[in-house]
Order: C-alpha cells, then structure tokens, then sequence
C-alpha cells in the first residue's frame, strides 16, 4: 500500500507545485501590464502643474490648472466606450487578445504626449492633440484593470481569489507610485527652467522602455481555463454587451455604486492630493510627491493582507469596514493634510489612502463573483469605468471647483466622505459570495 501511495502523493505534490508557478506567472502578467497602464495614465496629473504651464494659455493659474484637470477628466469618458469595445474582445475572443492590445494603445497615446510641441509652438493645436491623445489613453485604460481581474480571478484557486485580485490591483498603485517617484526625481534633479524647457518629456518618453516589458510578458500569457472552456463549447456570446444588460443588469448597477470609493477616493487620495499638499497645504513639490510615494506604498501593503482577510472572514466585512473608515476620517485627514507641517502631511494622506485600499482589496473579487463568464469581461469593464467617469476622472476638477467656489480648504474631504458614503450603502445590499465557485453561465 505504501509503495503504491508514493507515486500518487508525488504525482499531486507536482500538480500542485505546477499550479503555483502557473497562478504566480498570470498574477505577474497582470500586475506588469496593469502597472504600465497606470504609470501611463496616472503620470499626467502628476505632471498637473507643469503640463498647465506648457499646454494653456498663460495668465491665469487656477483656470489652466482646472483646464489641466478638465483634460485629465475627458480621458474618463473615453474609457466607458474603451471598456465596451475590449469588453466585447474580451468576451468573444479572449482574456489575453483584449489585454495585449490595451497596453499597446496605451503605450503609444504616452509616448506620443512626449513628443508633442507646447503651446508656445502650437498655439491652441498643441492642446487640442494633448486632449487626443488623453483621450486614447482614456479608450485603453477602458480595457485594463477589469479585464486583468477576470483574467486572473478565472485562473485562481477559490480560497485565494481575493488575495490574487488584490495582489492585481497593486498593480495601479505601483504604476502610481513609479510615476510619483518619477515626477519627485524631476524636481530633485532638474530646475523648474529645465523642467518647463526640456524635462518634462522624460517621464512620458519612458513609457516605452516600461512598456516594452509589459507587452512582451503580456504576450507570453496563456488564455484563462474558464474562457477555454466557453470558446470550446461554442458558448461565448455574439454580442456580450447586449447580454450584460439583458441578463446582469442587477450586478452592474451594483458594480457601480461599489465602485465608488475605489474611484473617486483613490483621485482624491493619490492624484489630486498632490496638488492639495502643495496649493493648500503649502508644501513644496518635493514633499507634496514623497508624500504620495509613500502613501501609495502603504496601499500596495495593505491590498494583500486586506485581500486576505476577504479570503478569511468575507468580501462584506472588508467592504463596510474601509468604507466606514472613510466615512468617519476623510475630513480629520483632511484637517491635518492643511495643517503645514510634513508628518501631518504624510499621515493624513496616507490614512486616507489606507481606507481606500482596504475596500480596493474586496472590491474587484465581489464584483467578479456576480458575473457570469460569458459577460465577465465586459460587466467589469463597463461597471468600474462608469464609476472612473462619472466620480473618478472628476475628482481632481470637482476639489480644485470647490474650493475655489466655497473659499474653504477642506472642501475637496466633503467628496472624499461622499464616495465612501454611496460604497458603504451599496456593500450594505451586497450578498455575501465567499467560496463560492465562479458562474460560468
């Protein structure tokens, strides 16, 4: 009997050792490519203050600041028809084709921003090809993070799906924080005159040598099991969007609202606040992007761990718990992010930021577990970018309106503390689904 249970205990230890490296290879396919979009995407408002001064009209401050957001805010509505066309890719013909060609747009709409000649060449042409090519970074990004999810949710073990999903959406933190680390380099190496000259083209060109790599790893990905399956059996769908609606309109709506947190607080948080830091916090450029930095690290630290706890105790828990956190924060936070001195600074943000990643880390997995295969791909697409368009890219422009019409610093916290409200009511009506095995139809 032993000798006989010997081969069948190897034969599973290997199976078992082949599925790790398996999963560990899709999460890092995701996490690559996912990391390159948003270094892409987040670099621009990053850049905010500069891009204002090389791309509008001089004169007045607040209004090419705003213009600067307002750019930053149409790349929002492009990603909802981004997300129905790779939805549909996604859907009808694989995970991995939809996902190769969002990094590949994506790459070219930024290296394209680095080469463009500013305003001062150009007149209004040089904003009018700014916006055109926000816009085609809007149109990828539609495609990335929804589809990185359903590729690697349909390729985890039950009892980790949520650690792996939020060990993806880590992904849109570093990619945060390597352009934070970039734009905190720039103003540590370059003068303002060579940034305004020349520099600024640095971090956008980059994206190529950045890219490069994410779309060869993304080219060496095999397809999700789960699709296999549905493409085999002839059981994709001749049109998957209309399906979504006919079939799911009930999660979408719920995908949304859950959605909003996620969104329009992660803006907040990481992209607006530092501009926040520097306007009404009055701290340099320098603080205002180490601050951030050092945010989004405590964010990539928590997804996982938050992750597992949607793994131990349930996606509802994990939900209400950071959502409540940002209820009840946002405006002290905000407080001490105006208050002047550097640690106020760093651990306003960074407490913000904490509460947002918690809710990141049950988002994504909830939302894969109430779709079916066969719309997956374009239920999250759909659902998360309605939510980036209508709270998310605004987010910065809404901050930098309010305070300019109410006069009041800690007006931008009221948003905040709005998003994790409608995230909070929607997780209150959300059905616990931990453990169970994804719906293939």
């Amino acid at each position: 009997m032993h000798g006989i249970d010997t081969p069948t205990s190897s034969s599973d230890a290997e199976s078992t050792a082949g599925q790790g490296k398996s999963i560990a290879k899709v999460v890092r396919a995701a996490i690559v490519g996912t990391v390159v979009e948003y270094y892409d995407f987040g670099i621009y408002g990053y850049m905010a203050t500069t891009i204002a001064a090389l791309f509008f009209a001089e004169g007045d401050d607040t209004a090419a600041l705003l213009g600067t957001f307002a750019t930053f805010a149409v790349a929002f509505f492009l990603r909802v028809p981004g997300g129905i066309v790779f939805g549909h890719v996604g859907d009808k013909y694989g995970r991995k084709r939809a996902l190769s060609w969002t990094i590949l747009l994506m790459v070219a709409a930024t290296v394209l921003m680095g080469l463009m000649p500013t305003y001062l060449t150009l007149g209004i042409w040089a904003t009018v090809a700014l916006v055109l090519a926000r816009c085609l970074q809007g149109f990828a990004a539609g495609g990335e993070l929804g589809g990185a999810n359903a590729f690697v949710s349909e390729s985890a073990p039950t009892h980790r799906r949520a650690t792996y999903t939020a060990m993806v959406n880590s992904g849109t933190y570093l990619g945060s924080l390597v352009a934070s680390l970039i734009a905190l380099a720039m103003t540590s190496l370059f003068t303002k005159a060579e940034i305004l000259h020349w520099a600024w083209r640095i971090p956008f060109l980059l994206s190529l040598l950045i890219g490069g790599v994410g779309i060869w790893i993304r080219n060496s990905m095999e397809e999700t099991p789960q699709f296999d399956e549905l493409s085999k059996k002839g059981e994709t769908k001749k049109v998957p969007i209309m399906e979504l609606l006919r079939s799911s309109g009930g999660p979408l709506v719920k995908i949304v609202f859950l959605g909003a947190f996620i969104t329009g607080g992660y803006y907040i948080a990481s992209v607006y606040a530092a501009t926040y830091l520097q306007k009404s916090g009055h701290q340099s450029s320098s603080v205002a992007f180490l601050s951030t930095s050092l945010a989004l690290v405590l964010g990539v630290a928590t997804l996982p761990i938050a992750g597992a706890a949607a793994d131990r105790y349930g996606r509802r828990v994990v939900l209400i718990s950071g959502s409540v956190a940002g209820v009840v924060l946002g405006v002290p936070m905000f407080m001490l992010m105006a208050g002047g001195s550097v640690w106020q600074a760093v651990f306003g943000q960074s407490v913000l930021f904490i509460a947002v990643s918690v809710v990141n880390a049950a988002s994504y997995v909830s939302y894969v577990e109430m779709l079916k295969a066969s719309v997956r791909y374009s239920g999250l697409a759909l659902g998360n970018n309605i939510t980036n368009m209508l709270l998310g890219g605004t987010a910065p422009f809404i901050a930098t309106w309010l305070i300019d019409v109410t006069r009041n610093s800690l007006a931008p916290a009221g948003y905040f503390v709005f998003c994790a409200v409608l995230t909070l009511v929607a997780a209150l009506f959300v059905r616990e689904t931990k453990g169970i095995e994804l719906p293939v139809d």
